[in-house]
């Protein structure tokens, strides 16, 4: 194995069968590149570890510390979680040239990972790349997307014709590219960071739980000069939502609005959050003036105006929590040799 190093990092919480697929589909396609991999379990408090540590130790994989446990003590939310994974650095204590972030219901297709190794080392001014993601029928996910601005937040409440045809320009969700093309961010289902540019930016805010993490990190590389790219031909089939549930929340969690608020005021200050929420909440009563007159379902959790108005009215005049970037607790390291 020679060339440049990869660290892919696996976060697991509750989903082990899940993750165990990822891994060794992770397994498979770094056959051939130097480096490791760190499965993270973030603080299941299940039989995760357990089954974890068994399977490595059965297949082998565990051989020279190429693949490697790490139990964290807390459960830090999605940026904290992958964090800890990248300070674990590769097996020798070294830190790679690229980290491989893959989703734990998330499964690399062939040559996925060499890829996005290839693409990345080909141009340097790449910070990031993320691959194509489908879903386990093969149907291709929305991954490729826009900044977030006022006038996205109003266009994507609204999800009305007329207003999106108007601020066309705005409108988050980006057409699926069918060649490689530079964005403002993908998601973090699987996805390439440039070690060089994490040691200009920082890792991930870990003040973000859950949601906006990754939207935030690629913000940051575009301020400092780094690009984002989505990269056609590396492939990676997705179940989604398998370790937060969203597909079957019964109410929008209060993290995912705390997250949402902190995006904005840390990257636009609080004056721009507020209106960003008030054209969020001002399209989503176009939308439902739409349902009330068409009888089209609402497709949005129970209370969600609701919640993101008494969110808003209770936090935007809060202090700004500083972006957090203390390191979590020494990594536990499973020893599955």
């Amino acid at each position: 194995m020679t060339g440049k190093t990869v660290l892919t990092v696996i976060l697991n919480y509750r989903t082990p069968e899940l993750t165990l697929e990822a891994l060794a589909g992770a397994v498979r396609e770094m056959d051939g590149i130097s480096g490791g991999i760190v499965v993270v379990d973030n603080a299941s408090g299940d039989a995760s570890c357990d089954i974890l540590a068994a399977a490595i130790e059965q297949n082998g994989w565990g051989a020279g510390g190429r693949v490697r446990l790490v139990r964290s003590a807390i459960n830090g939310g999605f940026g904290a979680g992958n964090n800890l994974g990248i300070r674990a650095g590769l097996p020798d204590g070294t830190a790679p040239d690229f980290c491989y972030l893959l989703n734990s219901d998330a499964v690399p297709q062939p040559g996925a990972i060499r890829r996005l190794l290839d693409f990345m080392a080909a141009r340097p001014d790449a910070g990031i790349a993320g691959s194509a993601i489908r879903g386990m029928d093969g149907a291709p996910h929305q991954t490729a997307f826009r900044f977030p601005t006022i006038a996205g937040e109003f266009e994507g409440a609204a999800r009305t014709g007329i207003v999106t045809r108007a601020l066309r320009d705005a409108v988050i969700p980006l057409p699926l590219p069918d060649t490689n093309c530079a964005v403002d961010w993908v998601a973090g289902a699987s996805v390439m960071l440039r070690q060089r540019m994490l040691d200009e930016i920082g890792l991930f805010d870990e003040t973000f739980f859950l949601y906006y993490e990754e939207t935030d990190l690629c913000r940051r590389a575009a301020r400092a000069g780094w690009r984002t790219w989505y990269v056609t031909d590396s492939v990676v089939l997705h179940v989604g939502s398998a370790s937060t549930g969203m597909k079957r929340w019964a109410r929008t969690p209060r993290y995912w609005f705390d997250s949402r608020l902190h995006y904005f005021t840390s990257n636009h200050g609080r004056l721009y959050a507020l209106g960003a929420t008030l054209a969020r909440a001002g399209g989503a009563v176009v939308w439902r003036i739409r349902v009330a007159l068409t009888a089209k379902p609402l497709r949005d959790p129970p209370h969600f105006l609701r919640d993101l108005i008494t969110h808003l009215a209770r936090n935007i005049a809060r202090p700004r929590p500083r972006r957090a970037a203390d390191p979590l607790p020494t990594p536990v390291m499973e020893d599955s040799r």
